[in-house]
């Protein structure tokens, strides 16, 4: 599911103004298989959405800090979820720069899990939303990425660390540089 969201839009609809963002990056997370998974230990208030239908977000605040969004993708009461990492603003540079600052350059806008939920303007309150009903959040089709996506240990976990789950566009301005947690131990390569 993760490579399929690549090249996706994710649309925002705010009293600002629209801000999509082309999906350029993504990470997923196999809830109960996968010690790297907010859902591993099983269903908290804070995960819950990760438990229901595809399709959904699942927002949740990190290191009290930011947030991130993920899409649900597992089937109701199965957890798992895509990360997703980076992409490429196609529409609403402007409002994004508000959002991020203006001496962002546009392919560092949405890059990186919090940037793009900043651009965007997501944050807690959209936890849950439901991106395939029309709203004012949504995941549309994009422009089909033409060239294989490449993968690769996921970015800044510490559990289950080579797993090849992470997906992005090779040569793409807007995705992520591998960074190794350092929880994780010295990378064997």
């Amino acid at each position: 599911m993760a490579r399929s969201l690549l090249g996706l839009q994710l649309t925002h609809d705010t009293e600002a103004g629209r801000v999509i963002v082309a999906l350029t990056e993504v990470e997923a997370y196999n809830g109960a298989d996968d010690p790297a998974s907010h859902a591993w230990r099983g269903r908290t208030p804070r995960n819950a959405v990760m438990f229901g239908p595809p399709g959904h977000l699942y927002v949740y605040f990190s290191y009290g800090l930011h947030w991130c969004a993920n899409v649900v993708c597992g089937p109701p009461g199965l957890a798992s979820a895509v990360l997703l990492r980076a992409g490429r603003v196609v529409e609403g540079l402007d409002l994004a720069r508000v959002r991020r600052g203006s001496g962002i350059a546009d392919s560092a806008l949405a890059r990186g899990p919090a940037c793009l939920t900043r651009a965007l303007g997501v944050d807690g309150r959209q936890d849950g939303v439901d991106l395939g009903s029309g709203g004012p959040l949504a995941l549309r089709a994009g422009d089909p990425v033409s060239v294989v996506a490449a993968a690769g240990p996921r970015v800044g976990v510490s559990r289950a660390v080579d797993r090849p789950w992470r997906f992005w566009v090779p040569g793409d301005q807007t995705v992520t540089a591998y960074k190794r947690s350092p929880r994780a131990g010295p990378d064997p390569q």
